[in-house]
Parts: C-alpha cells; structure tokens; sequence
C-alpha cells in the first residue's frame, strides 16, 4: 500500500498545510485553486506529493461539472467565443472554468499568450477562473495536469469547464480523452477548408460551430454551415447516439451563443439517459491511468543512471548498422532491470 503523504510540503523555507488549500477550494476561493493548480504543475518532488494529496482528498468533490473541448483552426476566435459564451453561462448563474492549453516559449516552457488579455469580459464575472496551462511541448504534460487541474476546479464549485487547445495536431486527440463534448470552431470561406480538413478530425467533434456570424458575413456563415452540415451525415459520430451538426454564432452581436448552450444541455441530457456519458468517464478515468504508467516507466527508464550512460553507446552501433533496433532494445531492457 501506498505511504500517505503527511500533510505539508515544503516551499520557498516555508511549510504550508495542505488542509488550507483543501478548506480553501471547498469555499471556491480562486486564489487558491490558483495557487492548488500551480502545485499539481510543478515537477518538484515535494510539490507533486503534496498535490497527489490534496487531489485524493478532493476525489469525492469532483466529476459533476460538463467538460467542453473548444479546438479550431487559426483565426476562428476561440478565445473571443469562450469569452462571449462563458460570459453568458456567468450570467446564467453558471460558474465557468477556462483551462486554456497555450503555446509554450520554447527556451522557457512558459505561457506565452496572457489569459485576461484575451478574455476581458469574462476575466470581469466573479463567477469565472481563467488559467493559462503551458503545454511545455509535452502532450503527456498537458494530459495529466490539465485533468487535474479539472478536478481541483469541479472541487471549486465550478459547474462548466472549458478547455481550450493548442488548435494543432495531435492536442486534439489528447483533449478528447478529457471531455464529455468537443467542439470545433472554424470560419466561413469552407470551400477550401473542407477539401483541407482530415476526416479524422471531424470524426472527434460533436459540433462544428462557425463563427463570425454577423454583418455581411452572416449568410456565408450559414452556408458554410449546411456545407459543413451535409459531410457530417456521412461520416460517423464522435459519441453513439448523437448526431454531430453545424452551427453558427456571433460572439460580437451574442447570436446564437445562448443556442450552443441550448445544444450543450440536450447532449447532456440524451447521454446521460443512455449511459454514454458515464461510459465515457469511465473510460477516461482509464485511459488517464495507462497513460500515466506508460509516462512514469518512460520517465523511470530514461532517468536511470546506466541507461544514461549506455544509451548514447548503443545509439551508435544502431545508426552504424552494428546492431539491430530489437536487440538494442533488448540490451537496454536487460541494463534497466538489472538496475531494479
């Protein structure tokens, strides 16, 4: 069995009880789950125990939000939808989470897009956190601390959490396996974007919304809308028993954002009701689990000693033809478990 953490961390000469950050994340403080969420992303030793901790403690507050994906291609203004439509959920009563995946400074792994700047209105509700995850360049990153942080804000109170992608390749794929609905937003002009656009993506999706909606752009949106509408029909849904559709939307003039709720509510519903929804959890609590063992053996393999030391060894008599790819790996198997 698994020794229990103690209770305190040390940071900064300083020892923090991990019972404030639970107390404090019961209240929905943001502050805190500000602070909770930057220590389940450290990669300190002392930080990632404690936040394992404080995640255990708040498994039984966790799990009864809605879990939206928002994905689209460059210029689609996902930041301007997700700041008009949480605004609106605000308003509702709702309390919005925005997890949003950035890209990250390749010398610093940090974010380089802010998140107020982008999301003025919402960044205003007090019923709103916005968090900015820096994706470090690692999707196994990106896939374990973004559930977490999703966990510590379902234990906030938060009722809607929406989290934003990268909005390139394979974030897509790794987002999925997180949410409960997937949307991609995408632009009008959809004669060149459909010939472009990989089946495969469309075939994650429960909903492509097209955005910009409004002014002299309002009825190309709408027919890019039934263009997008008619593709749909023949390729398989993303969820079993729910038919992925087009929609339009103007995140300036608000129409039709209160429908995409609308829409949001009704796959709740019909999931719900034939266990898809549940399933679904289910099978990302478990595809979450076999990542990260796959992850900490990676990690395990590649941070021993003897492997540092051979590997580059090894490496050589592969690339000059000297050993073949099977017994290399054979040999450094052999290395690692010795070490064990």
């Amino acid at each position: 069995m698994a020794q229990e953490y103690s209770g305190r961390f040390r940071r900064e000469n300083s020892t923090v009880p991990i019972s404030n950050y639970l107390e404090g994340i019961k209240k929905g403080d943001r502050t805190v789950l500000a602070k909770a969420i930057t220590l389940i992303e450290s990669n300190h030793p002392d930080h990632f125990r404690a936040g394992q901790q404080l995640l255990k403690d708040i498994i039984p507050l966790s799990g009864k939000s809605v879990r939206l994906g928002i994905t689209g291609v460059p210029g689609a203004g996902k930041s301007t939808f997700i700041d008009r439509f949480g605004t609106e959920l605000c308003k509702m009563g709702k309390k919005v989470a925005v997890l949003a995946i950035d890209p990250s400074s390749t010398m610093t792994g940090g974010s380089i897009l802010g998140d107020k700047t982008r999301m003025e209105s919402l960044s205003r509700e007090e019923n709103a956190f916005i968090r900015p995850s820096p994706s470090s360049g690692t999707l196994g990153g990106v896939h374990r601390k973004t559930r977490e942080s999703i966990m510590l804000c379902e234990a906030a109170g938060f009722d809607v959490i929406l989290v934003e992608t990268i909005g390139v390749g394979q974030s897509e794929v790794v987002v999925r396996t997180m949410v409960d609905m997937f949307f991609m937003l995408t632009i009008t002009g959809a004669g060149d974007d459909l010939q472009g656009m990989k089946k495969g993506m469309m075939e994650l999706v429960d909903g492509i919304i097209i955005t910009k909606a409004d002014g002299a752009n309002k009825e190309n949106a709408i027919r890019t809308r039934n263009e997008y509408s008619q593709i749909l029909r023949f390729l398989r849904p993303a969820t079993e028993g729910w038919q992925t559709k087009a929609y339009t939307c103007s995140s300036i003039t608000g129409e039709g954002i209160i429908d995409i709720w609308h829409v949001v509510q009704q796959f709740v519903k019909i999931t719900k009701q034939s266990g898809i929804f549940f399933e679904r959890r289910r099978k990302q609590t478990n595809d979450w689990l076999m990542t990260s063992i796959v992850e900490k053996l990676q990690q395990s393999f590649f941070q021993n000693e003897v492997i540092k030391e051979m590997l580059p060894v090894i490496q050589q008599d592969v690339e000059h033809g000297r050993l073949p790819v099977s017994a290399a790996v054979e040999q450094l198997m052999k290395l690692y478990l010795n070490e064990k």
